[in-house]
């Protein structure tokens, strides 16, 4: 049995697939903050999370870039969407897109990205296609529906943990569970394997955006 690679290998080989994406020079002010924002770094979890679950059925991580990358390039949307209605001036330490140029540049430069996440998740295998695309458009409705719920709760005294734990299941959880899934589609693992991937992603994405929101209130 081959050896798993390593967080810090997964991240390089991430690194560099961010490194290569081709990008257009003009028009400057749609192209510019895409770059800008991709530049400024991030934990970049969601992708390792696609790459790990391929290593661990044995499947060359290269050929899970792209959807690795699709992944990323729609989280980094998606952040992109909330700031601007977060009215947030910075993001990882840096001025945010829409305070560096301006929401309507942020909204466009938005939407490319989204169709950019799109054209690295298609790059997929014939009989996986339908499959990943079903998934992946499964989780953009629900982490939309995540951050609907979430701007409802700004002017609610009261929100119930049941409450709670459905937005933040769409507006995080869903795209880490999507991500364990998607290395285990591509790799060809049994249905039933999948599942505990999901449920493993599910978990980990819960973990993960609680700890978030105590540290916030800390």
């Amino acid at each position: 049995m081959n050896s798993l690679k390593s967080i810090e290998e997964l991240q390089g080989l991430f690194s560099g697939a961010i490194k290569e994406l081709d990008l257009p020079l003009e028009p400057s002010q749609l192209y510019n903050p895409i770059n800008y924002l991709l530049s400024i770094g991030g934990k970049h979890l969601r992708p390792i999370l696609v790459l790990m679950t391929a290593d661990m059925y044995q499947l060359d991580v290269t050929k899970v870039l792209p959807q690795a990358l699709g992944v990323e390039l729609f989280h980094n949307f998606s952040l992109m969407l909330d700031d601007i209605m977060d009215e947030a001036p910075i993001r990882r330490g840096k001025v945010t897109v829409h305070e560096k140029w301006n929401s309507n540049v942020a909204i466009l430069s938005g939407d490319v990205l989204f169709v950019k996440a799109y054209q690295s998740i298609v790059q997929t295998e014939s009989r996986f296609l339908y499959k990943i695309i079903e998934l992946f458009n499964k989780t953009a409705i629900e982490v939309c529906e995540g951050q609907q719920l979430d701007i409802e709760f700004e002017n609610r005294e009261v929100v119930s943990e049941e409450e709670y734990i459905e937005m933040i299941h769409g507006k995080t959880a869903a795209m880490f569970l999507t991500c364990a899934e998607v290395g285990s589609h591509l790799a060809g693992a049994d249905e039933d394997v999948i599942q505990c991937m999901h449920d493993w992603g599910l978990a980990l994405g819960l973990c993960f955006q609680l700890m978030d929101d105590l540290i916030d209130v800390l």
